[in-house]
């Protein structure tokens, strides 16, 4: 028989008792998706120098820090990625084109609209959606290729109506291109492809570049490591940004009524992201830890990246032991996971109590790799607890609303003593001028 792998644990039930236990529960709901102070600092001195230096500063960064082709240029030309696309063996192009038709399909449901809301007679407020002009969408590339997220990110740009996209994703320690991410950007029509990584990568996005007569974009989107967040969350302000992105997680709540093999392996499908990403599960049958713990031994016999799994359980997994349903679906909710499978009696019962989360996966053939691929849904999702305020990336992540107000004479009329009396009670008297003048000649004619 296989040996168990024996999980680290967490007892829900000591934290009103031991204050270690307690501590750990805390660390854990407020943990955060932004790097440590030092990546901040550092990815700031590279956007500074992008900034200031252009094409030049960011060959150079990928010179020094990776991520750039052996010749220095920037830019994959249009041929390139055509020639990619029409390489791609015949089972993977299909399931890109599953994948980005299924992605299509569900963005589409999501595409706002604008509607226009009369308030009173005479004041109408439009609110009017509006695409973005231009995109940035950072792919995960070099050893990591994520074609998955370069279609994650474009496609619902180009449902939502953006103008232009562009993608930046590095090359690996060769200076090669992933050739299915490559051909993947053919199939979704990538306007230009920005050869660099992490924040030299979000630096071009943000900057733009000159010399290849790249233009900065309105808002960057997507997964990265550490720089490519601590970047993303440097450039905002001068352009939008999605979400910073922590490592990757999932929770895996579960009872005597799941299946251990799949638990095990969904748990297993999340250590492959590697020793920073966790994997929770959650239970209130201590024998539903055990058999996990028993299928988790069996799985890793045959495993095809054995080593780094192992170190990835053992460096991320946790098993929460909660004293009863209640308590679990409340530590869930309190710790927002971004991937969360629901494997229990009753589970729409449960998911219907289940508020913070990024994607729910409900039922036994519910698996997050389904999500991460074809499923429709997107995968790039809030990490570190910011499921608690934010959502999926999603069509609406590329435009945006402006208020268009229309508003008559008689419109004006019927809110002007409310205008006025509050413009005097902030001081601001301005403000109750502009409203006043626009009736003393009316006012005038009828004296």
């Amino acid at each position: 028989m296989s040996p168990s792998v024996s999980l680290r644990r967490l007892d829900l039930a000591q934290t009103g008792i031991d204050p270690a236990v307690a501590a750990q529960v805390r660390a854990l709901l407020r943990r955060g998706a932004a790097p440590d102070q030092r990546i901040r600092e550092g990815a700031r001195a590279i956007l500074a120098a992008v900034r200031s230096g252009g094409d030049a500063a960011v060959r150079d960064a990928n010179a020094r820090l990776g991520g750039g082709r052996a010749d220095g240029s920037l830019l994959a030309g249009r041929a390139e990625m055509e020639s990619a696309r029409e390489a791609l063996p015949p089972r993977i192009r299909a399931g890109l084109e599953q994948m980005i038709e299924n992605i299509r399909r569900f963005a589409e449901t999501e595409l706002p609209e604008t509607r226009t809301t009369t308030i009173v007679p005479g004041i109408e407020i439009e609110r009017r959606w509006v695409p973005l002009a231009r995109v940035g969408v950072y792919a995960p590339g070099g050893s990591a290729a994520y074609p998955s997220s370069l279609l994650m990110g474009v496609v619902p740009a180009r449902v939502a109506g953006v103008g232009e996209i562009v993608v930046a994703s590095p090359a690996d320690a060769e200076g090669g291109l992933n050739q299915t991410l490559l051909g993947a950007a053919a199939l979704v029509g990538v306007d230009t492809f920005i050869v660099a990584g992490g924040a030299q990568a979000v630096g071009a996005l943000a900057y733009g570049l000159p010399e290849s007569g790249v233009e900065p974009v309105d808002r960057i989107v997507g997964p990265g490591n550490a720089w490519v967040t601590a970047a993303k969350l440097e450039v905002f302000g001068e352009c939008g940004i999605d979400l910073p992105a922590g490592p990757s997680e999932v929770m895996v709540v579960a009872d005597g009524t799941a299946d251990a093999a799949h638990v095990a392996a969904d748990l297993l499908s999340q250590a492959e992201h590697g020793p920073d990403s966790p994997a929770l599960l959650v239970t209130w049958d201590a024998g539903c830890v055990a058999s996990v713990e028993i299928e988790l031994g069996r799985q890793l016999e045959t495993a095809a990246r054995r080593a780094i799994l192992e170190r990835s359980l053992a460096a991320g997994a946790l098993a929460v032991l909660a004293p009863n349903r209640d308590a679990a679906l409340d530590f869930v909710n309190g710790y927002a996971p971004e991937h969360l499978s629901v494997v229990v009696e009753d589970v729409e019962e449960a998911v219907a109590r289940l508020r913070n989360a990024g994607s729910i996966f409900v039922g036994p053939y519910a698996p997050e790799s389904a999500g991460d691929y074809a499923s429709g849904a997107n995968h790039v999702l809030p990490t570190g607890g910011l499921a608690r305020s934010c959502g999926a990336l999603a069509t609406d992540s590329f435009g945006k609303f402006i208020q268009v107000q229309r508003i008559t004479r008689d419109g004006l009329a019927s809110i002007r003593d409310a205008v006025e009396a509050i413009s005097e009670a902030e001081g601001l008297m301005a403000h109750k001028r502009a409203v006043e003048m626009r009736f003393e000649d009316g006012e005038r004619a009828r004296s």
